[in-house]
């Protein structure tokens, strides 16, 4: 262990170039949940999911579409850095937040070590509120799964599309846990294929056991609404009275009404808080 006359000249040393460069970032998931642009009375039920992301206008990785995300402040707490950063990048604030993983690949960027703390927001984009800055974009999300662990996903905006295919490794067989690789990329930046798929993999896991998805859901919803969320979430359809089970608890029945044109009145439920 190398010694030192002084805390000084310690200081001295460790503030040098001997030490390597690091820092701390924040990446945001942000997912949205709306109803299909479809004036077909029969649909008036199905939902699609979206991510937001931001184009970049710097090095690296110039004009390449990423998640929000920046350097947490040497004088910031961790957890106020993403609600920053996605106020100051997309517009976006007081919406629903939770941490998801650190990412800390030693390549994951080229301007030196990075480690990366992400979290994932949730929203019902149908009651969105706050304009979204210039620079930022929702892109709807399809993702096919094949029989290989190949997971291809595809992302599109009206104008522009991404596109990008994950290895998919079983890593615990008794926990279900699985790892990621990425296998093609062709316009995000970083390594934000990996931690949009890590993502969606905790939102999957925690849908069935806690509450989380009544963050994507309007106050009042019929049951119909709710069952194409957690469809969309699962990535599979639900029979029926599975999809009863697992939110008998977790919903209360009001006096209310949904209506439409040509459209049977469906019962409207609520989120019950304290189930």
């Amino acid at each position: 262990m190398e010694e030192f006359a002084s805390e000084e000249d310690f200081l001295k040393k460790y503030n040098s170039s001997d030490y390597p460069s690091f820092a701390v970032a924040t990446d945001i998931l942000v997912f949205g949940i709306s109803s299909l642009d479809d004036k077909n009375y029969k649909k008036l039920d199905e939902k699609k999911m979206s991510i937001l992301l931001v184009k970049r206008d710097t090095y690296p990785f110039k004009d390449k579409w990423c998640l929000p995300g920046g350097f947490v402040k040497i004088n910031e707490d961790l957890e106020n850095a993403p609600k920053r950063i996605l106020k100051d990048e997309t517009g976006l604030d007081n919406i629903y937040l939770e941490q998801l993983y650190t990412f800390g690949s030693v390549k994951r960027d080229p301007r030196m070590r990075v480690v990366s703390s992400s979290y994932m927001a949730l929203i019902d984009k149908d009651k969105l509120k706050d304009d979204i800055r210039n620079n930022a974009s929702w892109f709807d999300i399809i993702k096919i799964e094949d029989n290989n662990a190949l997971v291809n996903f595809y992302l599109f905006n009206g104008s522009e599309h991404i596109s990008f295919s994950i290895v998919k490794t079983l890593r615990e067989l008794t926990t279900d846990r699985y790892s990621f690789s990425i296998k093609e990329n062709n316009c995000l930046a970083f390594d934000n294929p990996l931690v949009i798929t890590s993502g969606l993999e905790r939102l999957k896991n925690k849908v069935e056991y806690t509450d989380i998805v009544f963050n994507m859901m309007p106050e009042y919803f019929t049951l119909g609404e709710l069952q194409k969320v957690y469809e969309l979430i699962l990535g599979k359809k639900l029979l029926d009275p599975a999809f009863r089970r697992i939110i008998s608890n977790k919903v209360e029945q009001t006096d209310r009404y949904k209506t439409g044109e040509g459209h049977r009145p469906s019962r409207l439920f609520r989120y019950k808080k304290n189930n």
